[in-house]
Order: structure tokens, then sequence, then C-alpha cells
């Protein structure tokens, strides 16, 4: 049984940069990635803001190599994107030489391309690749095959916002009991009319900046990412003297049962995520230095989830900020590119500022970290909230 579980690679493609480096650059320059809709054919162009990655998907496929008949959904290429970046910044060569498994996340799947062609499904030929590439696993098979992983386990998960959170956690476990000694985990998600479409419907979509935690947020920016870690087991990492990134050290998923979309308003989903997952790390609330909180900017889950940070914390509430100001809510994509920005937070020991915040919350007095801000890190909690209650909390830290 592993009692470490290292990460040993990290990948990312997001609104503010096509890689790590170019993420953490603009992570640390205060720089946004929203804008208005641009690629998108919607009636919501001119009203709403989203997180968009600039490059087409037609320079993704000349980027893989694929062939031009290709069935590849956006989501598809973003994560495999990602995922290939992740397995090359871990130095592997041999995907196969260890027991590795993928578990990809995602929650639109290949939504994108149904959207536009499911109208001529019936009529011609051509349109029924893209619908055969419409289910949440085809991304995952895809992404397998792009890194050459023939055997163990390759699944998928879907639990809205939580789901590379989940992925984290499940790979995490894995690890630890032996079934598997490397996992690729992460997720991927892209925009599309049906998700523009759906959270206009819920009236939780912003016309401007999000806000993340201000007394006038009007609500999210929805974004496309995708983000992958390797993790390894420490056997994996000391036969193969690997270079450790960060250690997953803690995880839990709970569910308050209060709403189909809505969050219960003191949190209680929430809290126990993060009082599980700081047992599971057997650390103490005082421990955490940092929480990458999922703050959408929405009215209910900013309240949700601040409630719910003080009954865990108490009057010792650590430095927290959300970085969805940055990207976007890229849904199941979250969990994965929050991750990767913890590691980068522990590694250079960097708090996040919590961008456009302007108005404290009169429901409470705890106010995100608003500038960046230099510490010593060596533990993180992410924290990230789907639809449906599910409610996730990964940790981070320096030492296994």
């Amino acid at each position: 049984m592993s009692k470490g579980v290292a990460i040993t690679g990290m990948g990312i493609i997001s609104a503010i940069g096509n890689n790590v480096a170019e993420n953490y650059q603009s992570l640390i320059d205060e720089k946004k990635g929203i804008t208005k809709v641009e690629k998108i054919d919607t009636i919501h162009r001119d009203v709403i803001m989203v997180g968009e990655i600039a490059t087409t998907n037609k320079a993704f496929e000349k980027q893989l190599g694929l062939d031009k008949n290709n069935n590849y959904s956006r989501t598809a290429l973003l994560g495999a994107v990602a995922a290939k970046q992740a397995v090359k910044n871990a130095q592997i060569t041999n995907i196969n030489k260890y027991k590795t498994g993928l578990i990809s996340a995602t929650s639109v799947g290949g939504m994108d391309k149904t959207e536009n062609h499911y109208y001529e499904y019936l009529t011609k030929s051509e349109p029924r690749k893209y619908i055969d590439g419409h289910h949440a696993g085809d991304s995952s098979q895809k992404i397998a095959e792009q890194l050459g992983i023939e055997s163990s386990l390759v699944t998928t998960i879907s639990t809205a916002c939580s789901s590379a959170a989940n992925a984290i956690m499940f790979g995490a476990r894995l690890i630890k009991t032996g079934q598997l000694e490397r996992v690729v985990v992460g997720g991927t998600d892209c925009l599309s009319k049906f998700t523009i479409n759906g959270f206009k419907t819920l009236m939780i979509l912003s016309d401007t900046y999000n806000t993340p935690f201000d007394e006038n947020r009007k609500g999210l920016n929805l974004g496309e990412a995708a983000a992958f870690l390797v993790l390894e087991s420490d056997a994996v990492v000391k036969a193969e003297n690997k270079k450790v990134l960060a250690y997953v050290k803690g995880y839990a998923n709970a569910n308050d049962a209060h709403h189909q979309t809505a969050s219960s308003e003191n949190g209680d989903g929430a809290t126990l995520a993060m009082q599980k997952a700081l047992q599971v790390a057997g650390l103490k609330a005082k421990d955490v230095d940092y929480i990458n909180a999922h703050g959408t900017a929405t009215g209910n889950n900013d309240l949700s989830e601040g409630r719910a940070i003080i009954r865990v914390f108490g009057e010792q509430v650590p430095d927290f900020s959300s970085t969805k100001a940055y990207t976007g809510h890229t849904l199941a994509a979250a969990g994965g590119i929050e991750a990767v920005y913890s590691v980068l937070a522990l590694q250079n020991n960097i708090i996040y500022p919590n961008l456009n915040f302007k108005t404290q919350m009169k429901e409470f007095n705890i106010t995100p970290q608003l500038t960046l801000k230099t510490k010593p890190l060596n533990v993180i909690m992410s924290n990230s909230f789907g639809f449906g209650g599910n409610c996730s909390t990964v940790i981070f830290s320096k030492e296994a």
C-alpha cells in the first residue's frame, strides 16, 4: 500500500494560458481571460462574458496530428492537449511500464459537436460520427489513446462542478490501496450553446466580469479549460527518482442533499467535505495556509461557502481567494485547473488575489485576499462544489 500520493506532472490549457508556465504568469500578472463571446454562435453573445480559449479546433487537430476525418469534440481536444502536457512534464517515456490509469472528468462531453449536427442526423451520414462522440466517456477514451494507455483503468466522472476534484480523489485512493501505481487525473470541458443556455435559464450568468465574494456579485462567467495531474505511488517515485511537485494529502466528497442546483444556505455539504478532508489528511484546521475557494460569484455559492469556511475555521480563517475571476467557471475542469493553481501556489509560496472585489458581503466579516501575497505555504485546501449538492475538497501539501 502506498503511503504518499505524489504529483509528478501537470498540464493545463485555459483562457489565461496554453500551458502551466503561461497560466502562472497570468495569475501573478493579474491577467484576466474573460471576454465577450467570440467563437460560439449564440443569441447571448453580446449580453454575457466568458473565458474562451483562443486556439481553434483546427489548430488543436494539427497539434495532435489528427486525420481530417476525426470526430474529436473540443472537449476531447482540450483534454488530450492538457493530459499530454502532464505526462511530458512527469518525464514519462513508457506510459505502460507501471499500472497506469486515466480518470477524466467532464460535464458537457461532446455537446459542442452534437448541437451543431443533430438536426442533420437522420438525413446525412457525415454528422453521425459526431453524434457517436457525444457521450461523456468518448473524450476519456480519446485521451487514453493519445497517451497510449493500453490497459488498467480508463473511466469518466461527471458530478457537475466537483468532477475533476472527484477524479483526483478517486485516483489518489486507487494509488493508496495499491490498485494502480500511476494515474492521470483531471477534467476537461468546452463552451457550448447548451451550457450557455442552461446557465442563462438559471439566471446566474453575469454580463460583466465576475466578482467572487462581493456583496454586489451578479453571477458567474462560464469558461472552458482542461487540466490534468500525474499521480504516482511512493514506490514509483523512488524507483524512477522522480521530482515531486506536491502531494495529495487529503480529500473528501459530501452532499448536503438540499436542492437540485443550489447549495444549502449554511453550507452543510461544504462544511462536511472540508472537515472530512482534514481528517483524511490528519491535519487540523489551523494547519491550512490558504484556501483556493470555489467562489463562483453567484449569490448562493459565495454565501454558502463563506458560512461553511467560518464553521470549519472559526475565528482563524486562513487567507482565501477564488481564481474564477481569471478563467471563468470551467465546470467539470474547475477542480483540475485549481489543483494546478494550488500546486503552483505551494511551489512559489504565492497567494493569488481575488480579482474584481469591491464591497464586503454583509452576511459575514471574512474578506478574500485582494492583492498578490507572498508567504510560506505548506498546506492548501481547494474546494469544488457542484450541482445537486455534490461538494468536494482536496488538500495539497509539500510533504507526504
